[in-house]
């Protein structure tokens, strides 16, 4: 299991963008969690094997309907959390 945290930046607030994370990543099986940032961002939080990542990260790229992403930033970290499943935090 690897862990690593996602930057989304771009329109990806208030279109649904965490509800999409969320959705797939519970689809594809990966742990962690996703939240709003004050600056306009959106964080993940993701644990699961390197094909589950590389997937997530893709969506991520993709993105809702209505959202308009710029760019994912993805860094390898170590896990800070201990959460089984995929959950929207605040």
């Amino acid at each position: 299991m690897k862990t690593i945290a996602i930057t989304v930046k771009g329109k990806v607030q208030g279109v649904g963008f965490r509800y999409f994370v969320m959705r797939h990543a519970n689809e594809i099986g990966v742990n962690g969690f996703v939240r709003n940032l004050p600056n306009g961002d959106v964080y993940i939080e993701a644990s699961g094997t390197n094909s589950q990542l590389e997937q997530l990260v893709f969506l991520c790229n993709q993105g809702p309907a209505h959202s308009n992403v710029e760019n994912v930033q993805v860094k390898d970290i170590q896990q800070s959390f201990d959460i089984i499943g995929f959950r929207i935090l605040g």
